[in-house]
């Protein structure tokens, strides 16, 4: 039988953009490539070279035209989160790790004039280093409750690695008011203090915390304009979500709660 036969396909659940396509055989996974994705290999693979073994190797582009990248093994958590996944230790672990990601993509460099980069989810000022822009929690891989892996790298991008790490605590803080955070199973946690702890982990100095709570305000605009690019595209997966999360009211309430919040947030940062 051939190795990827449908029948020997198994599907990994979670993400939106590439939803239902992503699938496991045996010990690769198997997705939907896109212009970028030669770039992409190209950085991975340098990123191993470097000693990061914190991202799926890629074993290149299947007739059909979908990626082969080696699966990483381990846990990956979908909404509703899981308890276990939204404990401090687990945040702080892939702030830990995106520390070591970065410090490697900053020996890999940008590479040549001919890579090709997404700029759907970039860093609209650019930067020194490729930046992963999309550590949502689906994109990490677990293990006993540790970050271990990074996947999903199609939105990689040069940036700032602090605009890297918004992106993440947007995500995985999370920075967002309770009607949505709760939608994806986020309980009451302590919020500031949670950034706060990703600013410990990863090991901010008092500018890069200022630097941090500024960039927050670029990030949350930044995804809702992805967001609402994809639907006005007619894109059915982030149609669908958006109507699930309440459609434009959800980035509103959003916004009205982060103005109200974020002294607290610059609070609990200067107190790191």
């Amino acid at each position: 039988m051939d190795a990827t036969d449908p029948v020997d396909e198994v599907p990994l659940l979670g993400g939106v953009a590439n939803a239902g396509a992503v699938v496991r055989v045996g010990a690769h996974v198997l997705r939907p490539s896109n212009a970028h994705t030669a770039t992409v290999h190209t950085f991975l693979r340098s990123l191993r070279r470097v000693g990061f073994d914190g991202a799926s190797s890629p074993v290149g582009v299947d007739g059909d035209g979908r990626e082969r990248l080696e699966f990483i093994e381990g846990d990956v958590a979908v909404p509703p989160y899981p308890d276990w996944v939204r404990s401090d230790s687990a945040l702080t672990s892939v702030a830990e790790l995106m520390a070591r990601f970065h410090r490697a993509s900053a020996h890999v460099g940008l590479g040549d004039a001919e890579a090709s980069w997404s700029d759907e989810m970039a860093d609209p000022r650019g930067g020194p280093i490729v930046c992963h822009n999309d550590v949502c929690l689906e994109n990490v891989v677990f293990r006993d409750g540790v970050a271990v892996g990074l996947v999903d790298f199609d939105f990689c991008a040069p940036g700032r690695p602090v605009y890297d790490l918004a992106q993440f605590a947007r995500m995985c803080v999370p920075i967002d008011d309770d009607v949505n955070a709760s939608r994806l199973g986020w309980g009451s946690e302590d919020r500031p203090a949670r950034l706060r702890s990703v600013a410990d982990a990863y090991g901010l100095d008092p500018t890069g915390r200022g630097e941090l709570l500024v960039v927050l305000d670029e990030s949350m605009a930044r995804g809702g304009e992805f967001v609402r690019r994809r639907v006005a595209a007619g894109d059915p997966n982030f149609i669908a979500m958006w109507n699930d999360m309440g459609g434009a009211e959800r980035f509103d309430r959003r916004r009205r709660w982060w103005e109200a919040e974020r002294p607290r947030f610059a609070a609990a940062l200067r107190a790191g």
